[in-house]
């Protein structure tokens, strides 16, 4: 075989000739495959098929992804043989090829750096060569029927690496080469990587004359390098093997090995098997990066919702090493800071919980080079730090608006460092962890803010009166971050009766927590100068309509005194208010009372009076409208069913009264109540 300046026929024969232009594409190798075979059955030259496709194949394929222009495809087929001539129109330099007769190993390796596809049309072209124009250059080889590999001097027989004789293979075949370059993986199997690797391997190893071969595959994992496929028998110790290191991406490293004795294709061939298997196991990589990063999206997900559902703070921290553990290390540990700056442990676990009171002394130790030490380096510096042996990993900060709130501290794996995906995830972790630390946080401050608040428009205590007894329920909405407008009171009048007192403000939050204390503190000042309950009223009314603001009140007004035998005078005023509920001592339960109009909507109101006497065991049970709205689905728990609930409480103390009603009033719905609940008895204690 030789390589010459230029194509030459046998002139006078009878010639196909074929030319086309192609663009430079993808498809382009397989349309020029189609244009010379379509020339060879017209030529009759069916012989030269294999040779043919597999040269035109790489010359094109190399024009393609290196050139990048539009390709002219000329093909001339006579008698004796074929003409391919593949051009391009590259600008710029180009490379010198040697030209001339290649029969040593020295030149055909030379030939195998510039690539395989010169190797190959080297090594099956008759004769070979380039072309130079002014628009570009063009690479062509001559197939003949006769002579398709040169007569090359004859040598002794090689031996494998094994020293064991074993002839070395010959040149390989056209057919060989084209199933080498075409063996590809099913597409269908599981895991089609193995059978693929051994089939690959067998192929190479049986076309260079291998006594065995090995494939080793380390993806990263901390399993260590894995034998992918395995050929014939082990290596001996001392054979020389021929090692080719698989071209992958990290995290994945290989190589395959082959003992083998030199030849002039050994090396190239392992080569090119190494090359056909980097390329679908780069694509297994990123087929598993790809699975892999979209396991950690939806495990950021599930995360920040069971983070975000947690606005109790303990369990927040508690929950952030659950979630970490066993995934994405082998121990965690959260600490927080407290107000003078100095770390906390707050929540650990360990994948193994025999070994939980070891991690928690080591995070206890001081030093300056103590877990501690490293951990309050992270949170000074806002930043990543390492964590040495015996609890190695690493520790990032927990930072929340511009707050340092602590650190996130995960130990490695058991047989494996962190791999930058797993970095990158433990750092979304602890962002999203101090973002659910400091709502659980805030949640709470508002939480206390509102119990405060709440506590100090209710009285602390109900007074204790001979003859009369006081009871109260009160739950407040579901949401403890909120200020309810339900409240109660019982107030001393001068006169020696008692006012008891309960309404309901409409809305919820500070501003009805405004104009609940304004409205207790109106009644307690007016009723001090011993104002008449209607003035009360209509002075109430007049102070929250010309605050305005949108809020009115409804409002119940009862003034108790001793009466006659025992009985208690209860003078009755409702301003839009529910009914109270009359409880006999004796059995039965009635609605009393007639309705007003509620304060802060109109200039006037309307107030009417009704005198209630109470004989001794007789209660009149307050409530507000959180008892009888209170839902399960659409029903309504209603002031009848409130009634029925209380006629069996007949005689019982205004304590259990009033602690049954509420006990009736929640077990109703499983779900948290929506509006405050308040409940207040007023019971003729006389005996």
């Amino acid at each position: 075989m030789s390589a010459e300046a230029g194509p030459a026929t046998d002139a006078g024969q009878d010639e196909h000739v074929r030319r086309v232009r192609l663009p430079a594409d993808r498809r382009t190798p397989a349309a020029a495959r189609a244009l010379v075979r379509s020339v060879l059955a017209e030529a009759d030259l069916d012989e030269l098929l294999d040779e043919a496709l597999l040269l035109t194949t790489e010359l094109s394929t190399n024009a393609v992804e290196h050139a990048g222009t539009d390709l002219d495809i000329e093909v001339v087929a006579d008698r004796i043989g074929l003409t391919v001539t593949v051009s391009d129109f590259a600008a710029g330099p180009v490379d010198e090829l040697v030209v001339g007769v290649r029969n040593t190993t020295e030149e055909i390796s030379e030939v195998s750096e510039r690539g395989r596809g010169l190797l190959l049309v080297d090594h099956f072209a008759s004769r070979w060569g380039t072309t130079y124009l002014p628009s570009g250059k063009g690479v062509w080889f001559r197939l003949e029927r006769h002579g398709l590999v040169a007569e090359e001097p004859a040598a002794a027989p090689l031996t494998t690496a094994s020293g064991e004789g074993t002839p070395a293979t010959s040149a390989p075949s056209a057919a060989a080469m084209s199933e080498l370059t075409q063996t590809s993986p099913d597409p269908y199997a599981d895991d089609p990587l193995p059978d693929f690797a051994a089939d690959l391997l067998g192929r190479v190893a049986e076309m260079v004359g291998a006594a065995g071969g090995v494939v080793r595959l380390d993806r990263g994992d901390g399993q260590g390098p894995q034998a992918l496929a395995r050929y014939g028998r082990q290596p001996r110790p001392g054979n020389e093997l021929l090692q080719v290191p698989l071209a992958v991406h990290r995290p994945y490293a290989g190589e395959l090995e082959l003992d083998a004795a030199p030849s002039a294709y050994a090396r190239p061939l392992a080569v090119l098997a190494a090359e056909r298997l980097s390329l679908h196991l780069e694509n297994d990589r990123l087929r598993r990066a790809d699975v892999r990063r979209s396991a950690w999206l939806t495990f950021l997900a599930e995360a920040s919702e069971l983070l975000a559902q947690s606005l109790d703070v303990e369990l927040t921290m508690a929950l952030i090493p659950q979630l970490v553990v066993p995934r994405l290390g082998r121990w965690c540990a959260v600490h927080t800071t407290d107000e003078w700056g100095r770390l906390k442990l707050a929540a650990a676990s360990h994948a193994d919980e025999s070994v939980l009171p070891q991690l928690h002394k080591a995070l206890q130790e001081t030093g300056p080079d103590s877990v501690q030490a490293r951990l309050r380096e992270a949170s000074r510096s806002a930043s990543q730090v390492p964590l040495g042996a015996p609890m190695e990993g690493f520790a990032v900060p927990l930072i929340a608006r511009s707050q340092r709130l602590g650190t996130l501290a995960v130990g490695r794996h058991q047989r494996h460092r962190h791999d930058p995906d797993e970095v990158a995830v433990l750092e979304d972790v602890a962002r999203r962890a101090a973002l659910a630390i400091e709502n659980a946080r805030i949640h709470a401050e508002r939480r206390r803010v509102a119990q405060t608040l709440q506590q100090s428009l209710l009285p602390p205590v109900l007074p204790v009166v001979e003859g009369i007894g006081f009871a109260a329920e009160y739950v407040p909405t579901g949401d403890e971050a909120e200020v309810g407008g339900d409240f109660y009171d019982v107030v001393p009048l001068p006169d020696g009766r008692w006012l008891v007192v309960i309404g309901d403000v409409s809305g919820k939050g500070v501003q009805a927590a405004a104009v609940t204390g304004l409205v207790r503190d109106v009644i307690r000042v007016l009723v001090g100068d011993g104002k008449p309950l209607p003035e009360v009223l209509a002075r109430l009314n007049e102070t929250l309509v010309e605050r305005g603001g949108g809020r009115y009140c409804t409002l119940a007004l009862a003034a108790v005194g001793l009466g006659g035998n025992g009985q208690l005078d209860v003078s009755l005023h409702l301003a839009g208010h529910d009914r109270p509920v009359l409880l006999r001592g004796g059995g039965g339960a009635a609605f009393v009372g007639a309705g007003g109009t509620a304060l802060g909507l109109l200039d006037s109101i309307s107030s009417p009076t009704a005198e209630i006497p109470l004989g001794p065991g007789d209660s009149l049970i307050f409530y507000t409208d959180g008892v009888t709205e209170r839902r399960r689905g659409r029903e309504l728990f209603g002031t009848e069913r409130l009634r029925d609930a209380a006629a069996p409480l007949a005689g019982y103390s205004a304590n259990v009264v009033a602690a049954r009603l509420r006990a009736t009033a929640i077990n109703f719905s499983v779900e948290p109540p929506r509006d405050d609940i308040a409940i207040l008895v007023l019971r003729n204690d006389a005996i």
